[in-house]
């Protein structure tokens, strides 16, 4: 069958090409909206958003959506008294609010002591301070080289050193 230019009919491998080319046009918006809209901004139902990056490059490591008064937790082992410190953070309008900080023994580097309005308690060998009247708009970490520093968030648990590299150092964000 061939076309008749004049009646205004292109010829069907002209009318494939204008698909394909639509069509590609098409993903490319498709694409750009999604990165608009995923990639830095909350998802749908989501206020806030979880980012890890490197510090002085910006590399974006993680970033997550997620609820305010979303709770996340960082574990390394202390370089110098080498036991275990997990500290937890709570998200609370685009900032990072401490909640607690978990240790198992007193030393260099360590707390002696709690501040106006904090508490220490035990939870068997832990010792676990609570009640900090205070809030960062980041958090700045050097993930270990000799031991992991550990990010546990919703149910996950996720090696740093895995995600960012051995001496990277990172801040973390919430926005």
């Amino acid at each position: 069958m061939k076309s008749d230019p004049e009646a205004g009919h292109a010829p069907p491998s002209k009318r494939w090409l204008g698909a394909c080319l639509a069509l590609f046009v098409l993903a490319l918006i498709g694409a750009a909206l999604g990165l608009f809209f995923f990639n830095g901004r909350p998802a749908a139902g989501s206020s806030a958003v979880f980012e890890i990056q490197d510090t002085a490059s910006g590399k974006m490591y993680l970033r997550l959506p997620l609820d305010d008064g979303f709770e996340f937790s960082i574990e390394f082992i202390h370089s110098v008294n080498q036991s275990p410190v997990r500290e937890t953070f709570k998200a609370d309008c685009g900032m990072i609010r401490p909640v607690s900080v978990r240790f198992y023994s007193f030393g260099a580097g360590m707390p002696v002591g709690s501040e106006a309005g904090q508490i220490i308690d035990r939870d068997g060998d832990a010792l676990v301070i609570s009640g900090f009247d205070q809030s960062f708009s980041q958090l700045n970490y050097i993930v270990g080289t000799v031991s992991d520093h550990l990010l546990y968030i919703d149910g996950e648990k996720i090696s740093m050193t895995d995600l960012c590299g051995k001496n990277a150092h990172i801040t973390i964000r919430i926005r």
